[in-house]
């Protein structure tokens, strides 16, 4: 297994008791689609972790892959000028939350941000996540992702 991916499920036994299954696929889970296509699940059970910078703090839009983070509706939830909020920088994802992009879980991050959850997840008995690389995923119980991550049910979704 993968370093990363190896780290994120020591991290997530042990930070939150969460029991992770790590599936990797040599051919990459970059996009939504390629996951899906990798796991033979449909695109909307595929969690995206999109991590956005909002008036220079960061929040994480844990959303389907059927859907795409609407920055108009994400800053009217936080209350931010809407040219203030756009996608975090590889740097700053990296930084802030230990991953990088295209391999970011849903949990176990280094800071504490505010995570947000696509109410459209919640329509899956199992939703697939990155496991630490843009190769690694792993299968959850929506209604559990949502307790572990300690996110808020909100749609900030187009």
């Amino acid at each position: 297994m993968h370093p990363s991916a190896e780290a994120f499920a020591e991290r997530a036994r042990d930070e939150h008791d969460l029991s992770v299954e790590v599936t990797e696929f040599p051919e990459g889970t970059k996009t939504a689609a390629d996951a899906a296509d990798a796991v033979g699940c449909d695109v909307a059970q595929i969690v995206k972790s999109i991590v956005m910078n909002a008036d220079g703090d960061h929040v994480v839009a844990l959303t389907s892959g059927a859907n795409r983070v609407s920055e108009r509706r994400l800053a009217d939830h936080l209350g931010a000028p809407a040219d203030e909020v756009g996608p975090a920088s590889p740097g700053a994802v990296k930084e802030t939350l230990g991953w990088s992009i295209g391999g970011v879980p849903p949990v176990c991050h280094d800071r504490d941000v505010p995570v947000l959850f696509d109410p459209d997840l919640g329509e899956y008995e199992t939703v697939w996540a990155a496991a630490g690389t843009p190769e690694a995923v792993f299968p959850v119980d929506p209604d559990q992702l949502l307790a572990t991550a300690g996110a808020s049910v909100v749609d900030v979704t187009e």
